[in-house]
This record gives structure tokens, sequence and C-alpha cells, in this order.
């Protein structure tokens, strides 16, 4: 009776262990559904406009009335040059000026005063051609001498720099007494304006060629698509942009197209050099269907799923995936509506093998039965 009772104990449990159960897997079927479309394009910020404040004379620093890192105005006083020396020259140049004219005035009346004696034969025409010679040369010699003073002066005015645009100026990169403009214009400041702001970014030409198709395909113009900043920190900036630039040409040593966006910055929150994403909307596709990421399978270079017919049998199916959005992928063949897909426990198919197939909402209402089942009081 024992070796009789251990047999049929062996003979079950070795039945047990062939006929294991299905295993659970959690599926979602296919349903059609309307997707926004959207590009991603990764680049730097840059401002639409920046000046190097640089100085024109040399000449020593004597005052810098702006604080640095602040906002600037058009015709604010940034930087006072030392004086004395240009008021100088021009001294000089005007006093230059004075002898010309007084030479010229000379030369003048000499001419008025030898006219009517050489008329009357009174003097020979050489002493005449000579005078009429001296008042040219008088003449020549005046112009000279105002280039000279409007030099002078166009220097002096050098000795206050103003600001040439709005924007933010950076770091004075010159000191109060120091010799700038010895030989080369010295850099004193750069001032960038802010509003609005570029982003740039290089896109392959593989990628301008699909934006383009793409867009064709949705009916919208590349340079009427709403753009999206999404900043290094995750955040969206406020206000959307628009593409303003795409260069005429294909950078042949990079494969790469030049693109630029313009953002409004009324805040001034974005500065040039920082890291950027733009996302472009580029419409809605229609009666498209989709599937998490983790849901598809690549082999050898091939994408796949797992899909569960009718009869919970499994087959790995192959697909053509396309653009992604947010965490899930367009299947743009291979599936069709009504089709169940494998999105959780894919390790457990096996082809034409039997699974357990739920869905999330049926998953969760059997963990909460048996739940319930474990915490009710037994009799």
């Amino acid at each position: 009776m024992a070796l009789l009772a251990s047999t049929l104990l062996l003979s079950c449990s070795k039945k047990e262990a062939i006929t294991p159960p299905p295993p659970i897997v959690v599926i979602m079927e296919m349903k059609p559904s309307e997707v926004a479309i959207s590009n991603t394009l990764i680049g730097q910020l840059d401002s639409s406009e920046t000046v190097e404040i640089r100085a024109r004379v040399e000449a020593f620093v004597e005052e810098i009335p702006f604080t640095e890192g602040t906002e600037v105005k058009k015709g604010d006083l940034l930087y006072v040059m030392d004086r004395k020396p240009l008021q100088e020259k021009l001294a000089g140049a005007q006093g230059m000026l004075a002898e010309a004219q007084a030479a010229l005035k000379k030369s003048e009346a000499d001419v008025a005063r030898l006219s009517p004696l050489f008329e009357k034969n009174a003097i020979p025409r050489q002493d005449l051609e000579n005078a009429i010679a001296a008042t040219e040369v008088g003449k020549a010699s005046v112009q000279s001498a105002l280039a000279r003073v409007e030099a002078a002066q166009l220097d002096l005015g050098y000795c206050e720099v103003k600001a040439p645009i709005d924007g933010l100026i950076g770091a004075s990169l010159v000191s109060r007494g120091e010799l700038v403009g010895k030989g080369q214009a010295t850099q004193l400041a750069t001032i960038s304006a802010l509003d609005p702001i570029w982003f740039y970014a290089n896109v392959s030409e593989v990628e301008y060629l699909k934006a383009l198709a793409k867009s064709k395909e949705l009916q919208r113009k590349l340079e009427d698509l709403p753009l999206k900043l999404l900043l290094g920190d995750g955040s969206e900036h406020a206000q959307a942009g628009r593409f303003v630039f795409i260069d005429r040409a294909v950078n042949p040593k990079t494969g790469t197209l030049r693109i630029r966006a313009e953002f409004p910055n009324p805040e001034k929150t974005l500065r040039p050099g920082m890291f950027a994403r733009v996302q472009a909307d580029m419409g809605h596709r229609k009666n498209c269907l989709e599937v998490p990421e983790r849901a598809i399978v690549d082999l050898q270079g091939k994408s796949f799923v797992w899909v569960v017919d009718e009869k919970n049998l499994c087959s790995l199916r192959p697909v053509a995936v396309g653009e992604k959005n947010a965490s899930n992928f367009l299947i743009l063949d291979g599936l069709k509506v009504g089709d169940r897909v494998i999105v959780e426990g894919i390790q457990k198919a096996r082809d034409g093998g039997l699974v357990n197939a739920m869905t999330p909402a049926q998953l969760a209402a059997a963990k909460a039965a048996h739940q319930a089942q474990q915490n009710s009081p037994k009799p």
C-alpha cells in the first residue's frame, strides 16, 4: 500500500510539472487614434544681435559709468576717455585752418588788385597768373585744414563711447586708467540683444528631406510650423517660435544644414550659449496604430512584436516602425485594428506558445480579487 501511494504521488507531481499553467502576459488591443506628429532638433541659443564695443582712438580710460551685466539702451554712455591730447590736436588743426584761410584771403585780394592793372597793361601777365595760382593753392590748403579739423573733432567725439543698440552688456574688459586703442581697436565690452533670441541647429540632409516630405504629407509649410522650446532643465519656454532661416547649402564637411529659429524673450530668461531642444509641431495624423517602446523586439536590424490570437497562442510578427510619439512608436505596417499585442511579459512568449492574455484592467481586477481572498477570514 505504501509503495502504491508513493507511486501515485510521484505520477501526480510529474503530471503537474509537465503541464504548468500558461504564463500571464499583458496585452493591448490595437485601436486607431489621432497622433500629433513632431520633430525634435537639438541646438544652442544665440543673440539676435551682438556688438563688440571697441576703442576708436588711443587714449586713457577715465570713467566707466555703466553697471556690468545689466540692460543698457541705445545711446547710453559706457566709457569716457581722456580728452586733453585730442583737444590739443583739435586746437592745432583749427590754428592751421585759420592760417590757410588768411593766406587764401590775401591771395584773393592780390587777384582783385592786379586784375585792373593788367587790363591797363600796367603789369605783366605773369604777375596776375601767379596771384591766381596762389588763390587756387590757398583754396586747397583751406580744404585740407578743414579735413584735419573734422578728423580731430571726430576723434574727440570718440572719447565718449555710447551703446549702439539696446541689450545686455557683459563685463568690462578694461579698467579705469588703462591705455586703449594703441595700434589696434581694443575691445572694451560686448552687448547682446536678448529679445528675440535665436536658436541654431545643424540637421543632416536626410533629416531635412524627411521633414520636407512629412510636411508635404501633412500639408504644412516648414516656415509656418509652430515651435516649442525645451530648456536644459526640462522646462518649456512660454512663447512659441518659428523658423526664420534655412541655409542655402549643405556643409560639405559635416553633411549638415544650418537652421535658425526665433523665439520671443521678453523676460530675458534665455541667454546666448544655452543648449536647448526645439519641437516642431507637424500637425496630426489620423487612424494611426501605436505601441509602447517596450513592446518592440529588435532582431538583426528588424522590428517585431508579439501578437496573441483568439486562441491565446503567440506569434512573432514583423512590423514597420515609424516616428516616436512620447513613449510610443507608430506602426506603419504589420498590424491592423483589433490585433492584440503583448506589452508586458514578452520574455514569457514563445512562438506558438499558449499564454493567459489579460488587459491591464483585467490584471488589476485579478490581483484585487486575489488580495481580497487572502485577506478574508478562514473558517
